[in-house]
Order: C-alpha cells, then structure tokens, then sequence
C-alpha cells in the first residue's frame, strides 16, 4: 500500500528545523565580509583569524585536556561499572542510582558538585572539571557497555574459568576482547559530551581558567562574531567524526555477536 505524500511533509519539515541553522552556521563561516550574518563572498579568512586567537587556543587545550582525561576515568569507570552490574550485582536500585548523572539536570549536578568541592576544600580548576566530567559521562558509558553485554556470550567466561583462569585474566583475555566495540562507542560518546559540556565546566572550573565552551560564551554575549562561525563548524566536524565512528564500532560489535 502506497502512503500518502502528505505523511511526509512533517518528516521534511523536521529535518529542515534540525539542520538548517547548522547549514547556516558551516555556509557563513566561510564569509569574506565583516558580517556574522550577511554573506559578501567566500573567503577562509576567519580561520586564520581564528588560528591566531590565543584565547580560543588556551580554551582549546584545556578542552582537550579535560575531554582525554574525563574520558579515561569515565570509560574505566563505566565499564566496571557496567560490568559489576550486569554480572555480580542484580539490582534495579544500584541500576537507577548509577544511570542517575545522565538523567540529572546539568545545574543540579553541578551545583552539588561544587558544593563537594567546597566541603572537601578542593581546589578548583582543570582537574576538578575532568573530575566532574567524568562522573557525569561515566554512566553514558555505563550504559553503553551494558547494551553491548546482553549480546556477549557469557558462557565463553564459564568455559575459561572452568580451565582455571583467574576472574582478572578471564575479564582481561574474554571479556574485554568482547565489549571493545561498546567501549569504544561509550568513550567517543564521553569524548564527545564533555568538548562540548558548558554548565558542568562553568560551575567547578575556577576562575584562572577556561574551557572552549566557557570562552565561546563569553564572546558571544554582546554578539556573533565571524570567527565563532568558524570554530562552531570545526566543533560540528569533530563531534560528527566521533558519533560516526561509534556506530561503526556499535555495528562492528553487534555483526560479531551474530556470527
């Protein structure tokens, strides 16, 4: 049966809301004119502009230092965690509380977070933002991890530990092996999370430094300015290159559980 054209007109008009000011965005970053707004003709001007921003290169380097190192902890973390979950501990409660940072506004969670850090007299800064970053993307982990678990085959883990290996070698050598598509996935997602956090990092950063996000913030507060097309489009290819190499990964792990 046929279906009617008109059912996809919401569909179209949906993916024109999404994606036109994105469109928008990567089109003017190319503008050769003083203008956020206007389009005087092609030019890559604003990304040499761009490139000699010391601000927008230390707010660089601090994201990628907050986004390698919340990473790390968070897939480490994650998938323990995931792991402890799914094999040792059945419970819908530990469950709940340790999805809970993925479903927690970001202004609560940081403002609990800073809160912490003020009881503990933590100094604020870089390594408190990688701190925080990593608790909140560690259950994003957590639940990728945990999907990619239900496909594993757990009796490979009761064969090898039937032949006498240990329960750190079996996770090691068989477990491991098996979740390396939903780690992947889960760190590129934590990556990806945390280049682009805004509120978490604004609460628990400090005031002697910046993130990426916290410097765009404070150049577009009085307006748009070309360069910030140019960045946002860099920031759009990084995240886009990331969430597609984790469904290639995500479609790798799930064609080798069905083999």
């Amino acid at each position: 049966m046929r279906r009617p054209r008109l059912l996809y007109i919401p569909f179209w008009a949906t993916l024109v809301f999404l994606y036109a000011p994105i469109v928008v965005l990567v089109a003017m970053s190319f503008n050769s004119g003083e203008s956020a707004y206007t389009f005087e003709g092609f030019s890559l001007k604003w990304y040499g502009v761009l490139a000699g921003n010391e601000r927008v290169l230390d707010g660089l380097v601090n994201t990628l230092i907050v986004a390698a190192g919340s990473t790390v902890l968070a897939t480490v973390l994650g998938t323990l965690l995931a792991v402890g979950l799914a094999r040792h501990t059945r419970s819908r409660t530990l469950d709940a509380v340790a999805l809970m940072p993925a479903v927690l506004p970001d202004l609560v969670l940081a403002i609990g977070l800073l809160m912490f850090y003020g009881l503990v007299q933590f100094t604020l800064g870089v390594t408190s933002v990688i701190l925080s970053h990593a608790v909140f993307s560690m259950a994003f982990v957590a639940a990728v991890v945990r999907t990619r678990l239900t496909g594993a085959d757990p009796s490979l883990e009761e064969a090898s530990r039937d032949l006498g290996a240990g329960p750190v070698t079996t996770f090691v050598r068989v477990t491991l092996p098996q979740l390396a598509p939903g780690i992947v996935a889960g760190a590129l997602l934590a990556f990806t999370l945390s280049l682009d956090e805004f509120v978490i990092a604004f609460f628990t950063i400090g005031n002697l430094e910046q993130t990426l996000p916290i410097v765009i913030y404070s150049m577009i507060r009085f307006g748009v300015e070309p360069q910030i097309n140019a960045l946002g489009t860099l920031l759009l290819l990084v995240s886009f290159t990331a969430v597609i190499i984790g469904q290639r990964m995500t479609r790798i792990g799930e064609a080798r559980a069905q083999d």
